[in-house]
């Protein structure tokens, strides 16, 4: 019912919000406090009074599209509930409700609203869409599991265990489901007389006589099966959310982290589920996660599917749709699949490196400075390591164009090469084409220097073997690289760096002697604490490309 929506703020600072065409599943993802859980709460307010609310800070539109005439009426038998006995019950009005209420509404009123919801949007939220919209966040799912009342079998089902009870197509693809991801099958319980319990069985139900029967065979059947409170919180999760989904039949389901207490393998598994039941009975489903197997689980199911990530730096939001084609190559290619590029949709930024020993270092130095010089740190960011210079462009192309702030850490030898690994360079961190030229003719000139000098640019100090102009146009050339994001070492590599502490060798060997002479306690006074020079101003300048607004490197 949901046909789009519109955010306050668009894909750049200060950018209009763009009109968001609503698909099967849209899911939120970015760094923490971007705003992905107040914007369900946001969207679940909206659904249920279908008023804007002046605290609203992340949606400024939802619109909803109307039901033909005879789906109509079929869809108004969802909420419908008998009266009571004795109730009176005007001409034309029925009983409309749901857990989160009951009222009297004219039938023909609400039909037609339904047809066109624009006519009288609060009329058709709080009288029939917020029965249709159902919330899930945080340990409220584990509760779905508990015994739920049996109620009257006489009358409506009030409770998703009430439905399963009833229905066996529904308590079926339940049990599929759960057999699926658990090994274990499915079962109501009504053993305890007045209540409906959950269990997973051993072995299915020889019929529906043994699990929803009260003879001695049903109870020697319930009595072997494990009652699903004595699971783990993930099997508890997970079944709270499937029963919900396939008994609750809600239209709108939203979900927080739905990943929460889930194995990875899980959260595939959840969303897989929960997106091909929503494609086939046309449902909306939006869930805030921080889990790349959601999203993945989400992509393979081949239901239709928004991606939006959020962020929320120094006061300014932003909000970039992310085509889930361009989210699967991610994960198509080897290289970016083995070294989880995708976790980058939920941080902030992102540091790509030419090898482990590379990302381990920069990840120590950056943690320090967090701890002792935090406006010099990079908060809430990811460091990657490509296997080597050639393949770092690889990684950093595709976070780029998902709009994700990306930096480029090589070493100096880069300039050595002016065929494919340079151009691909600038091409993947956005350097305008015309742009190219002038780099090209800078970096030659420097090469052509260093090589003159008779001395390893990578090995005898990097910049520092030039002197006069043309170190100073060395530095120049570093510096506009700098500008689109991508760091060269101006030492030459990685262990150039710290030399006053003596570390020696190369590689592996080099990080973990720098690590002892660095120190672990801060305490000590051996311990290294960040300074304003060497490694620790590299850093910082890694850091203020980062969070620039203005920052140059990021297509529109």
């Amino acid at each position: 019912m949901i046909s789009s929506f519109q955010l306050r703020f668009g894909r750049s600072p200060g950018a209009a919000g763009e009109d968001i065409s609503a698909t099967t599943v849209t899911i939120f993802v970015g760094p923490n406090n971007s705003g992905k859980s107040q914007v369900l709460r946001e969207i679940e307010r909206h659904c249920r009074m279908g008023q804007k609310d002046a605290n609203d800070r992340l949606l400024a539109e939802l619109t909803f599209r109307g039901l033909d005439q005879a789906r109509a009426s079929q869809s108004i038998e969802r909420i419908r509930t008998p009266p009571y006995p004795g109730e009176a019950q005007q001409v034309d009005h029925i009983f409309v409700g749901s857990k989160y209420g009951r009222q009297q509404v004219s039938f023909t009123t609400l039909a037609q609203v339904i047809q066109a919801p624009a006519t009288n949007l609060p009329f058709f939220c709080q009288s029939y869409l917020r029965h249709l919209t159902l919330m899930l966040d945080g340990f409220s799912r584990i509760g779905l599991v508990s015994p739920q009342a049996a109620g009257d079998l006489q009358r409506a089902p009030e409770s998703s265990l009430q439905v399963l009870f009833q229905d066996d197509v529904k308590r079926a693809e339940v049990r599929r489901i759960i057999l699926d991801a658990f090994g274990r099958h499915f079962v109501v319980d009504p053993t305890k007389i007045g209540q409906f319990r959950i269990r997973l069985s051993e072995r299915a139900p020889r019929n529906d006589l043994e699990e929803r029967g009260l003879h001695a065979d049903a109870v020697r059947f319930h009595a072997a099966a494990q009652m699903i409170e004595e699971t783990s919180d993930g099997v508890k999760a997970f079944t709270g959310i499937v029963t919900e989904v396939i008994a609750g039949d809600p239209s709108i389901l939203l979900v927080d982290e739905p990943e929460a207490f889930l194995h990875p393998s899980l959260a595939s598994k959840l969303a897989q589920e929960v997106a091909r039941a929503a494609q086939l009975a046309n449902k909306r489903v939006f869930a805030s996660t921080h889990s790349p197997q959601f999203v993945m689980g989400c992509i393979q199911s081949g239901a239709t599917l928004n991606i939006i990530r959020l962020t929320y730096t120094a006061g300014v939001a932003t909000a970039r749709v992310l085509p889930n084609e361009e989210i699967l190559d991610l994960m198509r290619h080897p290289l970016l699949r083995s070294t989880g590029v995708l976790n980058g949709l939920f941080y902030e930024f992102v540091v790509i490196t030419e090898g482990d020993a590379d990302r381990a270092f920069y990840q120590e130095v950056n943690e320090r400075l967090l701890q002792f010089k935090p406006e010099w740190g990079i908060p809430n960011c990811l460091f990657l390591n490509a296997q080597n210079k050639q393949t770092v462009h690889t990684m950093l192309r595709p976070l780029r164009k998902l709009g994700i702030p990306a930096a480029g850490v090589v070493d100096v030898d880069i300039l050595k090469d002016g065929g494919s690994d340079w151009k691909n360079l600038l091409s993947s961190a956005d350097v305008p084409e015309l742009s190219h030229g002038s780099l090209a003719t800078m970096r030659t000139a420097v090469k052509t220097a260093m090589d003159a000098t008779g001395k390893d640019m990578k090995r005898d100090g990097g910049v520092a073997i030039l002197g006069g102009n043309e170190r100073q146009a060395a530095e120049d050339l570093l510096n506009q690289l700098s500008q689109y994001g991508i760091f060269v070492v101006p030492g030459g590599e990685l262990e150039s760096w710290m030399k006053n502490i003596g570390a020696i060798d190369h590689g592996p060997r080099w990080l973990i002697d720098i690590f002892e002479r660095m120190g672990e306690d801060p305490s000590k006074a051996n311990y290294v604490r960040p300074n304003t020079d060497d490694v620790w101003a590299f850093v910082r300048n890694i850091q203020s490309w980062l969070v620039d607004p203005k920052r140059k490197g990021i297509p529109a």
